[in-house]
């Protein structure tokens, strides 16, 4: 056999071995095998008391097909604290377009029935960039950030957290057991949610709230599980300076959303934002519709009756009997009974104009009966 025929096809096939080696290499520098725990407190817990998930969040990348990117689109910027008393009576105005009814029963609340934990697709902002919601926050939320090499600015390995919810600052390192000291909270918690409206919601809606960066906030870990699945009645921010932009911010979750509230979290959230100096707004008085009236005039007085004095009434003069002119029973003349009956006299009584003996056939004084 020719030496042609040898090298020909081992060639070949260490060109393609080295092809999916360096193709191995370059996946494994994009995707980050070691995994983080990407703590997400669950808000669900029966017990009433907080619990983090531990969960290994599979983090997604920049797509490996676009080597140019450099970065993922972020996610919108972190709502600014409210400033004035407008901004909270915009809150306020807001709030009351939100329906107030009783908590739901939490029956049947599972954390997966909004979706998987930190997925990126959704389609809210920051989904399908390639990165992790969770990542998203991180780098959103925190500053002095160093970023995993080669996963494009995705993975967040240390930074440092201003926190609004105790007005300290935190020092965050990736690890198996630092990455609990920041957690991502959902403002308007999950277990919160599904009992006020989120039921009623599809799945796709669902994983949306849960990955909405609107209601996402990086905080100080042990904080965020004191919270559990707490309202604005249940709890607060220990900073006060933060209180009034986190329930606005529940507010416009809860609008975005179809969600509705308690009176005891509607009245909290009243409290907080006239706090902020905002104003309720005042209800516009309802346009009023004339309706035409007939007048209809008032009945008029009777006037009392009055007893009038008897009056003597004159006997009044009986009349003189008119006489009776008896009938010459001979001014009418019937030739016949036939011409009587014709005549509509018959019967013929004896006495009566038109009788004449003749007729009264049995004589008893009637004729032609």
């Amino acid at each position: 056999m020719s030496p042609m025929h040898v090298t020909g096809p081992i060639r070949s096939r260490a060109h393609w071995a080295a092809v999916i080696a360096a193709a191995v290499v370059f996946v494994a520098g994009c995707t980050d095998v070691t995994g983080d725990v990407a703590p997400e407190l669950d808000h669900a817990a029966s017990t009433g008391t907080s619990s983090v998930e531990p969960t290994v969040t599979p983090t997604v990348e920049r797509s490996a097909a676009s080597p140019s990117s450099t970065a993922a689109s972020p996610v919108a910027e972190l709502p600014a604290d409210l400033e004035d008393s407008g901004e909270a009576g915009a809150a306020l105005a807001q709030l009351s377009t939100l329906p107030i009814k009783g908590r739901a029963p939490k029956t049947g609340y599972d954390r997966d029935l909004f979706g998987q934990a930190w997925s990126d697709d959704v389609s809210v902002a920051g989904g399908h960039n390639g990165c992790d919601t969770r990542n998203d926050i991180l780098a959103r939320d925190l500053v002095d950030i160093a970023y995993k090499p080669g996963t494009r600015d995705c993975v967040v390995l240390s930074g440092t957290l201003n926190d609004t919810y105790t007005g300290t600052s935190i020092a965050f390192t990736r690890g198996q057991d630092t990455s609990t000291a920041v957690q991502i909270d959902h403002v308007v918690a999950l277990s919160d949610a599904w009992q006020k409206g989120a039921q009623q919601l599809d799945a796709q809606t669902r994983a949306d709230f849960a990955n909405d960066p609107r209601n996402l906030q990086a905080v100080d870990g042990p904080i965020n599980q004191q919270k559990s699945d707490g309202d604005a009645a249940t709890w607060l921010p220990p900073n006060n300076a933060y209180r009034c932009t986190y329930v606005a911010r529940q507010v416009q979750v809860k609008a975005a959303y179809n969600l509705w509230v308690t009176q005891a979290e509607h009245d909290a959230m009243v409290r907080v934002l006239t706090s902020c100096g905002g104003s309720a707004p005042v209800a516009q008085p309802s346009k009023a519709v004339v309706v035409p009236t007939t007048t209809i005039p008032a009945p008029q007085p009777v006037p009392a009756a009055t007893t009038a004095a008897p009056q003597r009434i004159q006997p009044q003069p009986t009349p003189e009997p008119v006489p009776v002119v008896e009938a010459d029973p001979g001014s009418v003349y019937y030739q016949n009974c036939a011409a009587a009956r014709a005549a509509g006299a018959a019967p013929l009584y004896v006495g009566e104009p038109g009788y004449r003996p003749k007729m009264d056939g049995d004589n008893d004084g009637v004729a032609c009966e």
